[in-house]
């Protein structure tokens, strides 16, 4: 059986650059991704840039995704967080995850935050995201 996902749009809310305002789950398990970070198999970060950070973050949370049985379009809510304060810097992160492999994820119910840092010395990115079996 398979978890009916609604997106949802109000009327009166202001339109989006993709993502939906509401994301309902009618039944079903969820996964809780723990945040996605841009570390390689050995542990080490991965990418000195944003654009090297954001798709090693696509490679993990796809594995992550895929070893609970799920795909992108199973996501329900992303938090996406980026070290900066500049809005160019923000909106490409977001356009950069959205036209990935990862990108149907980012259709849902989603947060992009702009952070003072993160857990690692030198990490630009991170992404939070929940999804239904």
């Amino acid at each position: 059986m398979t978890t009916e996902i609604r997106r949802v749009n109000p009327e009166g809310l202001h339109p989006t650059p993709g993502y939906h305002h509401v994301t309902v789950v009618e039944t079903g398990r969820t996964a809780y991704l723990a945040g996605q970070c841009p570390l390689g198999p050995d542990g080490t970060l991965v990418g000195d840039d944003v654009d090297g950070q954001v798709d090693q973050i696509v490679a993990n949370a796809l594995a992550a995704l895929a070893a609970v049985g799920a795909t992108p379009d199973r996501v329900v809510r992303s938090v996406i967080y980026v070290v900066s304060d500049e809005r160019p810097v923000l909106a490409a992160v977001w356009a950069r995850l959205s036209a990935s492999a990862l990108g149907p994820a980012f259709t849902t119910a989603s947060t992009l935050l702009g952070v003072a840092q993160l857990g690692f010395p030198g990490q630009r990115v991170e992404l939070d995201l929940t999804a239904a079996l």
